[in-house]
């Protein structure tokens, strides 16, 4: 394993690990000697199981081991997810519903109906909506699992 990159202040040593395409950040608290190994705290609320499995996913990084998949999104969740953002980045950036649809669903099939009346107008305009709802903060369901009332 390589030594993550490192910097110190008050708190103590703040690591910096990279695995997977993404960067952890760490604390080794002040005065904890560096062949103690680290510990994590998980709060015991409905986010717990999320954390744990998060501690997993880390624990499994540091020691060079396998990270299983992400298995939390089906793949049509996932490509529905990327086609929301995309939505709403054209949306933003003055594409018009037709425009989006074209790029997202295919310029023949979307000329093969009647505009106002087509249903991938409905689901372009649903797009965008949901995209901008994730972009409010919405994307945070996406790193919870499902909560069973």
């Amino acid at each position: 394993m390589r030594e993550p990159a490192a910097r110190e202040d008050e708190d103590g040593t703040h690591l910096l690990f990279e695995a997977g395409g993404q960067s952890i950040r760490l604390l080794r608290l002040e005065g904890v000697p560096p062949d103690v190994p680290l510990a994590a705290l998980v709060p015991l609320d409905p986010d717990g199981f999320d954390r744990s499995e998060a501690i997993d996913r880390l624990l499994r990084a540091l020691l060079g081991r396998a990270v299983p998949n992400d298995r939390r999104l089906t793949p049509q969740q996932k490509r529905r997810h990327r086609h929301m953002l995309q939505a709403t980045d054209g949306r933003m950036n003055g594409a018009t519903y037709r425009d989006i649809a074209g790029v997202i669903f295919g310029v023949d099939r979307v000329a093969s109906e009647h505009w106002k009346t087509s249903a991938l107008r409905d689901a372009t305009a649903a797009l965008v909506k949901d995209g901008l709802a994730m972009i409010a903060g919405g994307y945070r369901t996406l790193l919870r699992h499902r909560r069973h009332p």
